[in-house]
């Protein structure tokens, strides 16, 4: 078996979100369908995701992983050759061009297969001890708003939401200092059985540009629902109807307030997810197995 990294975007507009689900189109259920004709494969394989976004929302940073058997790329390379001009010299099978080569060819293919909506950009052999989830640095989100009174630009309707009332990049930034650091995110989570809410954001912060409000969030990980809602909380805020620091009370509560509504989902992107280097890949894996608790 070999394990790919592919690195992905996708407009989540028309998806009901990454995850597979039985009678949903979703972005994890066609690349692997795409994977799965490619390949010949009686089952399609199974992906796994840096993070499994919402229904609408979009990626232009994604990563996953894929194992699949290294045999079937021989039949890959071999059916691309078919095709190729006969003056070109075939590299040595097992040679790194040859890998350069099957990859290239599966991008191509892969291409050809998937609907318009969702591109795999590179395709690469993941060093070892690499997961596209667990070995995450971070993640890095964009969320793109417009306060223009006219409503959005018809073109970018799709990537940006529109918020009725002036926003203050001021406010907005000064509320979002106090939601910084390492904390139990549960007023801005919805919580799932198992799963811990305790993360760092290391970065939230707003610019404005040509018109658009931009937000950076970066966090270790993100769990479910967490940006949009941060985002949702910080709005109010912004328009100057509640006080700068009441998101950092809400965050202090680890409880969800009904004042906090969830941002739309197409303003939020993906943008990045950043790894360490290859040597660091088994151990910040392992890391992120582990449950976390905050220390006292």
């Amino acid at each position: 078996m070999v394990r790919l990294r592919l690195d992905l975007a996708y407009d989540g507009t028309d998806f009901s979100g990454w995850a597979k689900q039985p009678g949903q189109r979703t972005v994890q259920g066609e690349i692997e369908e795409a994977l799965g004709k490619i390949f010949r494969l009686p089952e399609p394989p199974a992906l796994t995701v840096a993070g499994r976004t919402d229904a609408g929302v979009h990626a232009r940073g994604q990563v996953a992983h894929v194992d699949l058997d290294a045999g079937g790329f021989g039949a890959l390379e071999s059916r691309h050759r078919r095709g190729a001009s006969p003056a070109s010299a075939p590299a040595e099978p097992g040679s790194p061009e040859s890998v350069d080569e099957q990859l290239s060819a599966l991008v191509r293919r892969l291409a050809g297969v998937l609907p318009s909506d969702v591109r795999v950009r590179r395709v690469t052999v993941a060093p070892g001890g690499f997961d596209a989830r667990f070995s995450a640095m971070s993640r890095r989100y964009a969320y793109r708003i417009s306060d223009t009174p006219g409503g959005v630009d018809p073109l970018r309707r799709r990537e940006v939401a529109w918020y009725g009332r002036p926003l203050d990049v001021d406010r907005l930034n000064a509320a979002a200092a106090h939601l910084l650091g390492e904390h139990d995110f549960a007023a801005f989570c919805k919580k799932r059985e198992g799963a811990t809410t305790i993360r760092e954001l290391q970065r939230l912060d707003w610019v404005r540009e040509e018109g658009i409000l931009v937000a950076t969030v970066v966090a270790d990980a993100f769990c479910h629902s967490m940006v949009r809602a941060l985002v949702g909380s910080l709005l109010p805020v912004g328009e100057g109807r509640l006080p700068v620091d009441w998101p950092g009370q809400v965050l202090k509560s680890v409880v969800r307030d009904s004042k906090v509504h969830v941002a739309p989902a197409h303003g939020l992107c993906l943008e990045e997810v950043l790894y360490p280097g290859a040597e660091d890949l088994a151990r910040r894996a392992a890391e992120t197995r582990r449950v976390r608790t905050l220390s006292s």
